[in-house]
Parts: C-alpha cells; structure tokens; sequence
C-alpha cells in the first residue's frame, strides 16, 4: 500500500504540540520515586503526567513513555501506572522503576483528570473540525515524549514506548509516526482491522479510534511495520476478542514483510486460553525485551 509516516499523520491530523511543564512534586516511595506533573497546553488545556524513577542519583537512564488503556474506565487514565488496572499484573510504574527505567504517562483526552469530556463528544467534535480523538492523542504522546526526552536523568537515544490495550495501540501508532522511540512493546491490541470488521469485532473499540480512510489506504500490519527498523515486542492473547487469531495473522504477515526487509528484530508472543490481559509471560517478554534492546 506504500503507507508513509508523513501520510499516517495527515490521516490522523496529527499536530505538533509541546508541553510546559506547570508543577511537580516528588514523592519517595518503597523502592522508588514518584512524580506528580502537571502540564499546560497551548491551547489552555492542562494534563496529569505521573513518573515513577528509581531512587538513587539523577544519572542518565534508559525511559518508558507507558500509554494508559482504556477498559471504558475513564477515571483512571495515568492513574494506573500507580495503581493498576484489572488487565494488568500490577502497577507497571513501580515495577519498571525498580528494573531502573524513567516510567512516564499522561491523561489523555477523557480519561482521568480530563474524563469531564466525554469519548464520544470529544470524537464527534474532532471529526466536525477535520481532525480525529486518536490524532489528538498520538500528538500529545508525542509532546510528552520530547518532554522526556530533555528530562536531564534520562537517555533520549534510549526510550520505549509501551502500552496494554489502547495503549498498545497507541505505542505502535505513534512509533510509525515518530522515529524518536528506539523500540516499542504492546500488548492485547493489535488486529488486521479490516478483518474486525467483517466479523463485527471492531465495534469493540471506542469511538477515539475513527480515523476517515484509514483502511483505504493502509492496515494495522503496515502501521506496525513502519517502526522497523527499531526492534518491536507484540503481545496477544488467542481469546481475546479484540485479537481473534485469524485477524492477528492477517497484520502479522505484513509486520513481519516490514521486518524482514529491514532485517530487524519483531518479538511475536501468542497464548492460548489467554483474554484482554497482561499475563505473567507477557511481563517477563516485556522486561526481557526492554533489558535487550534499551
């Protein structure tokens, strides 16, 4: 389909933000420290960062950007990086913190601190003025990954991005888009989406996932395969619906082309009898391939 970074974005109405970072607080923790940001947006807008670090001096680390989940639980956003969700092990802040990584995440429009503004009203009026929920999103990823990026106790040539769910959506789209990541790891929702929807299973996802013409011009597999050639992990679960094995398959066969062509590496975990959640294989992929490639 010959799908380019530059095309993905005006498909999206990508925009180029910047975040100035409003107040923070630091807060020692067992085993590790939290920050609790607070950035302002050009626009007026203010967004809930959370960072998680490991104690110890402010040397240059390797840095996760974590995109939150969905779940239709609108109130947590950022807030799981702390507390967890019910798809996840647990809290993924602290854990990383303690395998020495920078972890940050932010609210994005309607969760969290921001869930005043609903999904729905906030995709219809994105779509009304020519634009889209999810390109507003990858554009604030984007905005918090140079945030990171010039954090002095971090390495900006050695940052992930990572993701469950929506987030694991929103890792690889905004890889594809930015070739800042130098890898980028997901879990439970990556799917040929032209393929859910034959099946109707594409219902399952929210409406911040509108994005006009997108499969007419490319597919999940081809977004994925952009981030070659930066080393990728992809997690699914085979009765997950939002990952049915036939549509897997489908994105798969064009990552790995992607990923062939460029002679990179794509990790590709499966397990069966697994839903829409993180596993204990699928954590210990996770640490394995951050400790590989960052």
């Amino acid at each position: 389909m010959g799908m380019t970074p530059e095309r993905l974005k005006a498909l999206l109405a990508f925009e180029a933000l910047s975040f100035t970072l409003d107040d923070a607080a630091s807060v020692p923790a067992q085993g590790h420290v939290v920050e609790r940001l607070r950035f302002n947006l050009a626009d007026g807008q203010t967004v809930r960062g959370l960072l998680t670090r490991p104690v110890g001096p402010m040397q240059r680390r390797p840095a996760i950007l974590h995109c939150h989940a969905h779940g239709g639980r609108y109130e947590i956003g950022a807030g799981e990086l702390l507390d967890g969700r019910p798809a996840l092990l647990d809290p993924p802040g602290p854990a990383l913190a303690r395998e020495g990584y920078v972890v940050l995440s932010i609210d994005m429009p309607t969760f969290g601190e921001r869930a005043g503004e609903k999904e729905d009203a906030a995709a219809k009026a994105a779509l009304w003025h020519g634009k889209t929920l999810f390109g507003r999103m990858v554009s604030e990823q984007a905005a918090a990954l140079t945030w990171l990026c010039e954090r002095p106790d971090v390495d900006a040539d050695r940052i992930a991005v990572t993701g469950l769910s929506m987030g694991a959506t929103l890792a690889y789209f905004l890889a594809a888009v930015d070739p800042r990541p130098a890898a980028v790891a997901h879990l439970c929702c990556y799917a040929d989406l032209a393929d859910l929807v034959s099946t109707g299973a594409h219902d399952l996802h929210g409406h911040y996932l509108t994005i006009p013409g997108l499969l007419r011009e490319t597919s999940t597999g081809e977004i994925a395969g952009l981030v070659a050639p930066r080393p990728q992990l992809i997690c699914v679960g085979e009765d997950d619906p939002l990952t049915p094995p036939a549509a897997v398959a489908t994105a798969l066969q064009a990552t790995r082309a992607a990923y062939a062509d460029a002679q990179a590496s794509l990790v590709f975990l499966s397990q069966p009898h697994v839903g829409h959640r993180e596993t204990p294989a699928m954590r210990r992929a996770l640490i394995t391939f951050l400790h590989n490639y960052l």
